[in-house]
């Protein structure tokens, strides 16, 4: 029996949300393939499709599927349409304000995930706020130049939220859109929008659950930038974790001033037998960031 038999009946209603830019090579089958298993399967589901200003045949794709020889139109799908290329986090904060239901689940439209472990990974969410399908199953495959900056990331993300994370990123994932709903303000517009979720949960301690995955080759071309996006996965964990976790991101960095205060007050007083102004910059300098720390901690906790 497998995953899907044995889910069959036992999941609350769900929407799959699934951004699509420029995906005419893969978007028909995804769909297709994404139909079939959740009908097998007996789930209540919608799948709501956000062409995010697509410039090549992805809109009318969409638009046939919809209307394809059946006795009426896909009972499940409804398409909207961004007029620009607003980016892959709006796409998906779209699909969860028109959502009408519970849980959330995304996925993307490139065929990479396997669409059959949707209804398990719903399945999973009785007991967790958020699911992730966690790209560590036995057929991995992506790009070895991606895993370098990745693994720093990921060290840094679990620095952050004190947490294990075997997959930080990854565009399979199902979570509750009541939570989803209170961060969508801070949640970028851009790739970095799973990763960002991914600490906001963590950090305010809802419970995330990794259920290992596969992941396939793309059909088509890759929309990631490597240097531009690990850039940018950077700077929203770094600002996610001042936003959450100030104590986790500022007391190491004034750590580093305070400890060379110590090392230039030793050569002050039993080398140079004078107190420098660099000694006391350090030491202000050290200070500062540690009460800021504390002051950004106790907004945080105040707002919660």
């Amino acid at each position: 029996m497998d995953s899907i038999e044995r889910d069959r009946g036992e999941n609350p209603p769900f929407s799959v949300i699934i951004p699509v830019y420029n995906e005419e090579l893969a978007i028909a089958h995804t769909l297709d393939e994404l139909e079939q298993i959740l009908d097998r399967a007996g789930s209540t589901y919608e799948i709501l499709a956000i062409d995010d200003g697509s410039s090549d045949a992805t809109a009318a794709i969409l638009q046939q599927w919809q209307q394809r020889d059946r006795p009426r139109p896909s009972p499940h799908l409804r398409v909207y349409h961004h007029s620009n290329n607003l980016g892959y986090g709006a796409a998906l904060k779209t699909g969860i304000r028109h959502a009408k239901h519970p849980l959330i689940v995304i996925t993307d439209a490139d065929g990479t995930y396997p669409s059959d472990r949707i209804p398990h990974l719903v399945a999973l969410t009785r007991d967790a706020d958020m699911v992730i399908g966690a790209r560590i199953g036995a057929n991995v495959r992506y790009s070895n130049l991606r895993k370098i900056p990745k693994w720093f990331l990921v060290r840094f993300a679990e620095w952050v939220t004190r947490c294990h994370i075997p997959d930080l990123n990854s565009g399979l994932r199902v979570f509750r859109k009541d939570i989803a709903e209170q961060f969508l303000n801070i949640l970028p517009d851009g790739f970095s929008f799973t990763t960002t979720i991914a600490i906001a949960m963590l950090t305010n301690h809802y419970i995330v659950d990794y259920e290992p995955i596969d992941y396939h080759p793309r059909i088509g071309k890759s929309k990631i930038q490597p240097i531009r996006d690990t850039l940018r996965f950077l700077q929203i964990i770094l600002r996610t974790g001042v936003y959450f976790a100030p104590l986790r991101v500022f007391l190491p960095v004034a750590g580093v001033f305070f400890s060379g205060f110590l090392m230039t007050l030793f050569q002050d007083l039993f080398i140079r037998q004078d107190l420098t102004e660099r000694t006391l910059i350090l030491l202000v300098t050290s200070t500062q960031l540690a009460m800021f720390a504390l002051l950004a901690d106790m907004i945080d906790k105040r707002s919660r």
